[in-house]
């Protein structure tokens, strides 16, 4: 299994997600430009915005890590090649059976 992220088309809706630095945990950039820990409040970024985003958030190592994108529907929902892997990174709640 390969760990490279697909390329996605300057058209195709995305957001802009990585790890807290301090905490580890997912976040997603809002379209004001704060950072949220809610899937829900993402942002949806296309074309010129999106390549900005991403590049003003690769240059922010003391808030996020790693900031990528990830495809979403214009309305904000998870979506594309990787919906499983980051519905589970959106929903960290989820059990999967075991002991916690």
């Amino acid at each position: 299994m390969s760990s490279v992220r697909p390329k996605l088309k300057p058209e195709t809706p995305k957001a802009v997600t990585g790890w807290a630095t301090a905490t580890g945990r997912s976040v997603w950039l809002r379209a004001d430009g704060t950072w949220t820990e809610e899937a829900g409040l993402l942002g949806v970024f296309t074309g010129d915005e999106a390549e900005a985003r991403l590049a003003a958030a690769l240059k922010q190592e003391a808030v996020v890590t790693d900031p990528y994108f990830m495809e979403v529907t214009a309305d904000g929902k998870i979506a594309g090649r990787e919906t499983l892997r980051e519905s589970m990174r959106a929903e960290p709640t989820l059990s999967f059976g075991g002991a916690a």
